[in-house]
């Protein structure tokens, strides 16, 4: 029986999990809703989070795919160049035609016999597909976390996630609820269209500039990381020599340590706070009309809320108990098995500062040499199966405390990660006949002229 594999989703994970698997020869398809590869970074996806003055928020060299550098010379690209940075590295590779696209995935279910039921819709109808195994690649940033707030707001409430153009905040009272990366963009973007911008926040945020010293903020420090006592020390003291102290511009003071919660890589904001085009509010308390009003007994009269709330994970169509699912993430080893072993495989469930696509690259490869050691090295395979099952599961928070939120479940410290990552595919591979691990498949990398 053919070891076929499916792989769900074309963004950087997808992608990832298909080059890992063309390079180990693991015969695979993969599946996409949209008519492209590229993912949320893909504007005309109608899943797409994007908005037009997207860009990296980590730097280019750190984000990358290791053998196929960005045709690019900035620093941190718009999501228009990184969408067609997906396209070229598909196209390279010759991933593209593994894809099925306009397909939109609709139930992943087990079979009596252990393999896999994939049915999805396409133009031409609904499919059906057996596999030996199903990758979800399907992403972490498009299924919106609204919360409920108690009373009726009578003007426009949206999320982030509907956020495309600063038009859209055209001459009206704008209330942005949170301050992730996303809402301090369009925060930053609001300021020039709207006819008012705040933001109502409930804890403090770190704001790291996007330069230090003249270079990419996250390429500085790249040898040997620090003990996360030591570098939290260091870099909450460099960081506040650059951008002040936020207390200063109105955000509450942070009841958590610097890189307990992913950091604010956007320091316009404090320009603007600074100016007076922006102000920062209390946690909302009730909506009453079109008045807000806030918990610290202040309130404001706007047109249009914004919800920068983030995320939620969402696999709709595999059972939750197939992923282990507990509380607000599902609990695998690697954040990529489930301990059950089971056929599924879960890539791009991780966030972390600075792991760029090369880590979850890193993640697609220790897929790849896992099932090829299923099929060539089923000792191996097994032993890598006990251990999971019965030893103690690495720490992956490099020392660091994160906070309890639900999008901090699955949350990692880069280095750690990829330590660990790079530990279990050490252990799946054999030795050679010189008794040194070796790869499955030597490639050399290929640059891509600028």
């Amino acid at each position: 029986m053919e070891h076929r594999y499916a792989i769900i989703g074309a963004g950087p994970s997808g992608l990832s999990a298909a080059r890992a698997l063309q390079k180990a020869g693991i015969a695979f398809d993969a599946y996409e809703a949209s008519k492209s590869v590229g993912g949320l970074w893909d504007i005309e996806n109608p899943r797409s989070t994007m908005y037009e003055s997207a860009h990296l928020i980590s730097s280019r060299t750190t984000t990358e795919f290791k053998e196929f550098p960005m045709n690019s010379t900035a620093d941190y690209p718009s999501h228009r160049t990184l969408v067609q940075y997906f396209r070229d590295f598909a196209n390279h590779f010759n991933l593209t035609e593994h894809f099925r696209f306009e397909t939109k995935v609709t139930a992943v279910e087990r079979e009596d016999d252990g393999r896999w039921m994939l049915r999805a819709d396409t133009p031409d109808g609904a499919i059906a597909e057996r596999y030996t195994g199903v990758i979800l690649a399907n992403g972490t940033l498009a299924e919106p976390h609204v919360p409920a707030f108690k009373g009726d707001f009578s003007g426009e409430i949206m999320h982030t996630s509907a956020y495309k153009s600063a038009k859209q905040l055209a001459g009206k009272r704008v209330l942005i609820i949170g301050a992730g990366n996303s809402g301090c963009d369009i925060a930053v973007d609001g300021v020039h269209h709207a006819a008012s911008v705040e933001m109502s926040v409930r804890r403090g945020y770190y704001f790291v500039p996007r330069y230090l010293f003249g270079k990419p903020a996250d390429t500085l420090n790249q040898g040997k990381p620090l003990p996360a006592r030591i570098k939290q020390f260091v870099d909450k003291r460099v960081l506040r020599a650059f951008t002040g102290d936020p207390v200063n511009f109105g955000f509450p003071k942070p009841d958590y340590k610097i890189y307990e919660s992913h950091p604010i890589v956007n320091t316009l904001i404090l320009n603007h706070l600074g100016q007076g085009d922006l102000q920062i509010r209390a946690d909302i308390d009730r909506f009453d009309g079109s008045t807000v009003h806030f918990r610290d007994g202040s309130s404001g009269e706007y047109d249009l809320i914004l919800l920068a709330t983030g995320y939620t994970l969402d696999y709709p169509f595999v059972a939750r108990e197939a992923l282990n699912w507990t509380g607000w993430s599902p609990k695998l080893f690697l954040n990529v098995f489930p301990p059950s072993f089971n056929g599924l495989y879960v890539m791009g469930m991780i966030e972390a500062s600075g792991i760029g696509w090369q880590g979850r690259y890193e993640q697609a490869e220790l897929i790849a040499e896992y099932l090829r050691a299923c099929e060539d090295a089923p000792e191996r395979a097994e032993h890598f199966r006990a251990r999971v099952t019965t030893e103690p599961w690495p720490d992956l928070t490099g020392g660091y405390k994160y906070l309890g939120l639900e999008r901090m479940s699955f949350y990692v410290n880069k280095d750690a990660y990829r330590g660990a990552v790079r530990s279990a595919v050490s252990a799946l591979r054999g030795p050679d006949v010189h008794g040194t691990r070796t790869p499955l498949v030597k490639v050399q990398p290929k640059r891509v002229k600028a």
